[in-house]
């Protein structure tokens, strides 16, 4: 079957989830994480968890997997800690819970954030993969890299992915 097949056939309405991975952030100052579950309605999905969670492995890890457990989400989109500084563990914490792993996604988002941002498109490390019957994605905190990733990539392809992911 083609991608376009595919695409016809996939659910158009997807469960939702986001996690905004920070220790400074309220839900008022939450503006990526706002823009994401704004942007999925608008798409017509469901938020079915929208969460702030400190950075921290542990913490990352266990929100993750609640947040699939408990509301069985097609995607969930995590926002934040996806650099190199110190305190930035959200690919750590994740990634070890990945049944499969979207590998081409983060050059594509490296490559798409090259022509905003140039050179420091590098220092982003995000990553895709999928826990269950969840799309994972890892995505960098800043608003206008969510827009740019969101839009892209990110919600047209939800609903295939969500397709494949509950053959």
């Amino acid at each position: 079957m083609s991608v376009k097949q595919h695409k016809k056939k996939a659910p158009r309405r997807i469960k939702t989830g986001v996690l905004t991975v920070s220790s400074s952030r309220s839900p008022a100052s939450d503006k990526s994480g706002q823009w994401i579950c704004r942007r999925a309605k608008k798409e017509k999905h469901r938020i079915v968890a929208h969460e702030i969670v400190a950075d921290e492995k542990q913490r990352i890890r266990q929100a993750v997997c609640r947040v699939i457990n408990q509301h069985r989400p097609h995607l969930l989109i995590l926002t934040g800690g996806t650099g190199i500084a110190r305190k930035d563990v959200t690919i750590e914490a994740v990634r070890p819970l990945f049944a499969k792993e979207l590998s081409g996604f983060g050059a594509v988002v490296a490559q798409l954030n090259f022509e905003t941002i140039d050179s420091a498109a590098i220092l982003s490390r995000a990553t895709a993969g999928v826990i269950g019957q969840t799309a994972v994605f890892c995505i960098p905190g800043s608003k206008e890299a969510c827009k740019l990733i969101c839009r892209a990539l990110i919600f047209p392809e939800a609903g295939h992915m969500a397709g494949h992911l509950n053959e």
